[in-house]
């Protein structure tokens, strides 16, 4: 029996099978003349799964009125698409019936991670960081503590709004430190983190999926010519060492941010475990160095593949246990 998950975000739509083989991330950004419904048709006319349990955050697109439209549009594309089973888990953790409220299914991924999480490894705090954003959900005794919406979950530091690669430098500096002083940043879209981390080595191209601030290519010169541009310079004005310390400056900062959420979420709950998991992993490895947790890694665990769909994965996972639960009882 082949079982898929699917999470489907404002970017990026991962898929992952129950048993780990099948991983695949499809850059599908919602907010443009999305390719969602056709997309999803294709992945079921390749795949040809028997279940599919779907996972969301890409109700918040603001292509749509609201998070109710986001997820009626979500939910009829994939329901249209497959001619299988479909099952959604909501910002709980369970699976959505429908005489519930179906805003519970908003920016739900994190929850199908964190009852996974919760079971096979216990107390904790689960932090992924995605491409977008980082989620910093506290689990104890098998169930999470966050809050139930993207609202709530920002209110409470569980919710940090950067990520790997789409996030605006604008939201993360005010100013760096360059051969000549400090100097005030450009408030303009014109790089994100990908080209730091890029620069710096953390990234490959190839995990550089989003879009470019500028359109351009995703080489290391033209990452450095964005890079120049937050600083209002070409690449004849400042020095490639200058712009490696830009790099460094924007990864210092980000550490710094999220390990003021994580410490905050960390002290309210009394936890001092950080389990990890997303294409940002190495950078909660620093945060967890900085804060003297003890870490461990998801993609050591199961694999760096899957760790970076893990939240597909995680729906798969809960999916396949049932039906191993609900066949046992039988027996």
């Amino acid at each position: 029996m082949r079982i898929i998950g699917i999470d489907i975000g404002g970017a990026n739509t991962k898929i992952a099978s129950s048993d780990g083989e099948i991983i695949e991330l499809h850059y599908i950004p919602l907010w443009k003349d999305t390719t969602l419904p056709s997309s999803l048709e294709d992945i079921a006319d390749k795949l040809r799964p028997d279940r599919v349990c779907v996972v969301m955050t890409g109700e918040l697109a603001d292509c749509f009125e609201d998070k109710l439209q986001g997820i009626e549009f979500i939910m009829s594309s994939v329901n249209n698409a497959f001619d299988c089973e479909v099952k959604y888990i909501n910002s709980r953790g369970d699976f959505y019936e429908s005489s519930e409220n179906i805003r519970d299914l908003a920016a739900a991924n994190w929850a199908a991670s964190t009852r996974l999480i919760g079971t096979e490894i216990g107390d904790c705090m689960f932090v992924d960081v995605g491409s977008t954003t980082s989620d910093i959900i506290p689990i104890k005794n098998g169930i999470h503590l966050a809050g139930l919406t993207d609202f709530s979950r920002l209110i409470r530091k569980e919710l940090f709004y950067a990520g790997i690669l789409r996030t605006n430098l604008a939201f993360l500096l005010e100013k760096v430190n360059v051969a000549d002083g400090d100097c005030n940043i450009a408030s303009e879209l014109f790089s994100t983190t990908a080209d730091a981390y890029l620069l710096l080595g953390d990234i490959s191209e190839e995990i550089y999926t989003c879009d470019t601030a500028d359109g351009a290519g995703k080489t290391r010169k033209e990452a450095m010519r964005r890079l120049a541009r937050i600083v209002c310079a070409d690449l004849t004005e400042i020095s490639t060492d200058e712009l490696q310390n830009i790099a460094r400056q924007v990864k210092e900062r980000q550490v710094e941010l999220l390990s003021e959420s994580i410490d905050i979420v960390a002290k309210r709950n009394n936890l001092n475990r950080i389990v990890s998991a997303g294409i940002g992993e190495f950078l909660i490895e620093e945060v967890a160095d900085k804060l003297g947790f003890e870490y461990i890694s998801v993609a050591r665990k199961w694999g760096s593949d899957i760790s970076k769909v893990f939240p597909a994965y995680a729906a798969a996972k809960i999916m396949e246990n049932e039906l191993m639960m609900l066949k046992s009882r039988k027996e």
